[in-house]
């Protein structure tokens, strides 16, 4: 993926974008780690230039994968502008990672020792209009009686701490399995996938925080996808997975009050344009 640098993406486009508010489909989208860009005040968080390529800073492919369900399935995307090794938008205020002092097993500078003025200071910056922007949509949409049926869109990296993981996709999901148990059946279907269930992650690794707060809070269909990211490298492996998974997510149906039929879907071609900004040098 090439383009403008990290800072230049991030001072363009502010903390937090929202793609297609107005989508007729049934689904929002989530990507909660899409960029590595870091706000020129922070410099590098202390850390090598090269290391905010690596997954620690970001999900790298996780962004242009959403983008195209997104475009496919006539549904919005709220997306992180800023690298999680600022701030983890997928944790609640409380949690010790929220900004980690330490991601996977590279200690991060800047963010050690940090005073309450510090940490709010960074709330303010990108997890607020972050969860701002999903709860908008969210509301906006149950108060015009239309849908909202959340997924969040991850990569995980092929090794973690020395450990190989085989899965190619995973679907994390707790106790609602409105659409985690029919993306899990299609996948399992093509029978050419290894798929993790709550693999690598689940929802008591901390990694649901943005489901729990906008989805389950409100008892609306969720799920999380998590894509090993030499997986989606390419725009073509990306527009493979989410051709695969929007075919999948297009048949999906869920008995509403509305009646509705379930969503269409568009044809998905490979990301162009802006699709790819961050620049992904190494995966990790």
């Amino acid at each position: 993926m090439t383009g403008t640098s990290r800072n230049e993406d991030l001072a363009a486009s502010g903390s937090v974008r929202v793609t297609n508010p107005q989508g007729a489909g049934r689904y929002v989208f989530t990507c909660d780690h899409a960029s590595n860009a870091v706000p020129s005040e922070y410099g590098t968080l202390g850390l090598p230039e090269a290391e905010l390529s690596r997954h620690i800073a970001w999900d790298p492919g996780a962004l242009p994968v959403a983008r195209l369900l997104a475009e496919a399935l006539d549904a919005t995307l709220v997306e992180t502008r800023v690298s999680r090794l600022v701030l983890d938008c997928n944790r609640p205020l409380d949690a010790p990672d929220l900004i980690p002092p330490v991601s996977e097993t590279t200690p991060v500078p800047a963010n050690a020792d940090l005073g309450r003025a510090e940490r709010e200071a960074r709330v303010a910056l990108c997890w607020r209009p972050f969860h701002d922007a999903v709860e908008t949509v969210v509301q906006d949409r149950l108060a015009a009686g239309r849908a909202a049926w959340l997924i969040s869109v991850h990569s995980f990296t092929p090794v973690y701490k020395g450990v190989r993981r085989p899965w190619q996709i995973g679907i994390i999901h707790d106790d609602d399995t409105r659409l985690a148990a029919p993306l899990i059946a299609g996948l399992e279907a093509r029978g050419d996938l290894t798929v993790g269930v709550n693999e690598p992650y689940s929802p008591a690794d901390r990694v649901y925080f943005t489901l729990e707060a906008h989805a389950r809070s409100r008892g609306l269909p969720c799920a999380m996808i998590e894509i090993r990211n030499d997986e989606i490298a390419d725009a073509a492996g990306q527009a493979r997975w989410a051709q695969m998974l929007g075919s999948i997510l297009s048949q999906v149906t869920i008995a509403t009050a509305d009646g509705a039929p379930p969503v269409s879907q568009r044809s998905i071609s490979p990301p162009a344009g802006d699709a790819g900004r961050q620049t992904s040098r190494s995966t990790a």
